[in-house]
């Protein structure tokens, strides 16, 4: 189940990161408290998925999600730029991610 808590922690990080650009540095409310609502659950499914997990790579796997979630939706929904540069680094996190995967029992 740690694996699946932070899976959803991931997407949910993705989720506050998104909100928190639509709140437009917090100035708009209902962004504003999908960000913090987000961000509260994220961090709290985070913790108990390390209760089982190393810390080393709960964390990064929590936040290479999010890197990698952040990147696509900023691409699809906000018409941000993408460069051959760009795909490969998200990529590269990606490897990175399944190699953390993989040494985690």
């Amino acid at each position: 189940m740690a694996w699946v808590y932070l899976g959803i922690a991931g997407l949910l990080e993705i989720v506050w990161a998104f909100s928190m650009k639509q709140s437009e540095g917090f100035t708009r409310l209902t962004p504003s408290v999908v960000t913090i609502v987000a961000m509260i659950a994220s961090f709290a499914l985070l913790s108990i998925s390390m209760k089982s997990l190393p810390l080393g790579t709960a964390y990064t796997v929590w936040t290479g999600i999010g890197a990698v979630g952040a990147f696509l939706v900023g691409v699809a929904v906000l018409g941000e730029s993408i460069s051959p540069m760009r795909v490969l680094a998200a990529l590269m996190i990606v490897g990175g991610l399944v190699l953390m995967k993989l040494s985690t029992r």
